[in-house]
Formats: C-alpha cells, structure tokens, sequence
C-alpha cells in the first residue's frame, strides 16, 4: 500500500554502495598489495609472500616497475572504498505538484560540496528528456530541461536500464508534471 500522496513523487538513486564496486575495491587492493609485496621482496632478496617467488624477478627495473604499479592499485582501490563507504552519487529527486517544487539532492564527496541540493520551481521545467548513446558502451540518461538553466541528470550515470524502461521512467515522470518529452 502506497501512503504518499498522489501530488508528490519521490524516487530514490542509488549511489556507488554496490556490491559489485565493493568486489572490485577488494580485488585492486588485494592484487596491489602482491604487486607490492613481489617488488619489495625483489630489492631484499627474500620472499615476503612464500606462494610468490620474486628469485627471477631483478629489482631494476621490474621489481621497481611492480612496486609502482603496486602503489598506484591501492591508491585506486583505496579511493574506490572511500568512494563506496561515503556513497557518493545517492540521493532522491523530489516533485511536489502542491507546493509547485523540485529538489533533487546527491551526496558527493567529503568537503565545501558534499550536500548537491538544487532546489527548482515546477514551471521553470520545460520538458523531460532522454539522451541515448549506442554502441560498445550505451547509456542512457534521463534529464530535466529547466529553462535559463543547464539539463540537469536525475539517473546514474553508470546505470545499465533497458531503452523501454527508461522511456517508460520518462513517460511516467513527464504525465506527473504535464510536461513534454524531448529526445526520442
């Protein structure tokens, strides 16, 4: 049973807290530290991982090279963590025919920033659009078009919907707030 009330739509975005950015943060670090460890264990001559034999390996210039690429992997999957823990891109995109506003709220990164709260008048809104992108990697981004203002994204930007789903996201947020859509 649905509570809300009919003139208030609310829809809530998933952020980067998913399990598959969790995996690939375990994986990068888990990979980055072994590179480390191998390139360390290269330039003391004595294997720090017993499974890994850094006897083949010289220290200048692969061992060093693993030591890079090592350091760089935990920089990246440490930032992947940071990035799932703090659940950047979360949020809700609120319309209340009512009140005659929107809001659409994203958390971002730690800092000045991290709060992205744009508050909009209903009838500043000019239409709901969908811009898709074929090929090897096709996307597909529902947006507002606001006059005086630019397009304002209300999916991920990574979010993986069927062409049918998200015209019918469009469709049922443009009969919502009786306006066009623009992009098909």
């Amino acid at each position: 049973m649905n509570s809300r009330p009919t003139w208030i739509q609310v829809e809530f975005i998933r952020g980067s807290r998913t399990f598959v950015n969790l995996c690939w943060a375990c994986i990068l670090i888990c990979g980055a530290t072994s590179f480390l460890l191998v390139g360390f264990s290269s330039c003391i001559g004595k294997d720090l991982i017993p499974i890994l034999s850094s006897k083949q390996i010289a220290f200048i210039p692969q061992g060093l090279v693993m030591c890079f690429y090592g350091i760089a992997g935990l920089f990246l999957g440490l930032y992947l963590c940071c990035t799932v823990f703090w659940n950047v891109g979360s949020g809700y995109n609120y319309f209340d025919k009512r009140e005659g506003i929107s809001s659409i709220f994203r958390w971002g990164f730690p800092g000045k920033n991290r709060r992205i709260h744009i508050r909009l008048i209903l009838g500043d809104i000019e239409a709901v659009g969908l811009r898709s992108q074929e090929g090897l990697f096709p996307s597909r981004i529902l947006y507002l078009k606001v006059r005086g203002r630019q397009s304002i994204p209300l999916t991920r930007i990574g979010e993986n919907s069927t062409p049918e789903y998200m015209e019918e996201k469009a469709a049922e947020l443009a009969r919502f707030l009786r306006i066009s859509i623009e992009g098909f």
